[in-house]
């Protein structure tokens, strides 16, 4: 084996060991000889590697981003966009699964804003984003998806579904098969992509099965029907189930 390789391999050791430490304790309570002790190596070579347990830390999550972005774009590579959002959804699902640690120490840091590593993990972040952002965009432009699609939110919106749902089905539905999450999350986020109706109006999620007069209104109790409005009056003057003036009670 090639002294780079070697290298290399010792880095991987490194990097496993140190986000499974790290998911399990924290950052403050994992020391370099507990890293050390995980990984098999001389403590001394944590720090010819990485000098430091925070140089190590931020390069863990340029690191393991990487390995997700280069999933993610050989799963997409050659596929329309329709076809790429879903690749792109199995993609950071198995990832996920086959990196779980990693996973659960993305999401947990991604919340903190005052630590010394913020600015990476908005880097890292912004590298996956951008990805997805690539491919969303390609559906904007072959009208696959919405034209009025934003393009940043939607990215956005798609990574942190599939990391949230991610963590969601190894941690507490651990026995549920990756394809049946992976069908469900499809299709919520496939359908919130399609193009707007021919009309050309955007219809709010839950609103698109209410009548247009429904809309915003709460539904009527169970077993009670909404009022008529009287002639002359205004709908939505009176309180759903209160009588009119006038109106006999009983």
């Amino acid at each position: 084996m090639k002294q780079a390789d070697r290298r290399d391999a010792t880095r991987d050791k490194l990097y496993a060991a140190a986000v499974e430490l790290i998911a399990e304790q924290g950052f403050a309570a994992t020391t370099v000889d507990a890293i050390a002790d995980r990984a098999g190596v001389a403590k001394g070579t944590v720090y010819y590697n990485f000098g430091s347990k925070t140089a190590l830390f931020e390069q863990l999550l340029t690191h393991g981003v990487a390995r997700l972005t280069e999933r993610l774009r050989a799963a997409t590579a050659g596929l329309p966009p329709a076809e790429a959002v879903p690749a792109l959804v199995a993609a950071q699902l198995a990832y996920l699964r086959d990196y779980r640690a990693f996973a659960q120490l993305l999401l947990s840091e991604m919340w903190r804003t005052n630590n010394q590593w913020h600015q990476t993990v908005a880097l890292v972040r912004g590298e996956v984003i951008g990805t997805i952002g690539e491919v969303i965009a390609a559906g904007v432009a072959a009208g696959d998806f919405a034209a009025d699609l934003d393009v940043g939110l939607a990215a956005s919106a798609l990574f942190g579904v599939a990391l949230v749902v991610g963590v969601d089905w190894l941690v507490f539905q651990p026995e549920r098969d990756i394809d049946d999450v992976l069908a469900g999350l499809s299709a919520i986020v496939t359908s919130r992509l399609r193009p707007a109706p021919e009309d050309g109006r955007r219809r709010a999620p839950w609103t698109e099965r209410r009548p247009a007069s429904e809309a915003g209104r709460p539904p009527a109790p169970a077993g009670r029907q909404r009022p008529r409005p009287r002639p002359g009056s205004v709908a939505g003057d009176i309180p759903s189930g209160d009588p009119a003036p006038g109106d006999t009670v009983g």
